[in-house]
């Protein structure tokens, strides 16, 4: 096996089995994602982990392509806190959450389980809609919210890369 295999079969998974994903996992899982490299380590990223399926229902009534979630036995949703960001930018904010936010994805990969990005910043209807089901003070910002289960499908790996991505410069 190729050490960069998990990397590989990462792909977004939207049917579950499901089987519960247990605490000890999530947990796991919230570390890897802490374990993202952050500017000047001020780590804004916050997290909510929900398991009932009424509240994944209602975050999915306002996410357009995330209508499998609540088929999903846990969702996170990913928060920056604006105010924790280095220098308090938006874009440092976003960066890490995002960081955060692939190393979670890669972590499920690398311990059998699927899960989905959804996107959530900077479309404001989404940003407001999960402010308003969680009450968020105006300084947490929703960026993201991932679906994660068993996978009940599994996509063939694949790789995106193309060569007329890349310019070398020597």
């Amino acid at each position: 096996m190729n050490n960069l295999d998990f990397i590989f079969q990462r792909r977004s998974i939207r049917k579950y089995t499901g089987e519960a994903v247990d605490k000890k996992t999530i947990e796991q899982l919230l570390s890897a994602a802490m374990s993202a490299p952050s500017a000047c380590a001020k780590d804004p990223w916050r997290f909510i982990v929900v398991h009932n399926k009424e509240t994944l229902q209602k975050i999915s009534e306002g996410l357009p392509n995330g209508k499998f979630l609540p088929d999903a036995p846990v969702g996170i949703v990913i928060c920056g806190d604006i105010e924790s960001a280095h220098a308090n930018e938006l874009s440092y904010m976003l960066q890490d959450c995002s960081a955060a936010i692939e190393n979670l994805l890669l972590a499920v990969t690398a311990l059998g389980l699927g899960a989905c990005w959804l996107g959530v910043h900077p479309r404001e209807d989404r940003v407001k809609h999960i402010k308003t089901i969680f009450k968020l003070p105006e300084n947490i910002i929703p960026v993201g919210v991932i679906a994660i289960g068993y996978p009940a499908e599994t996509p063939a790996p694949r790789q995106r890369g193309k060569a007329e991505y890349i310019t070398w410069h020597d």
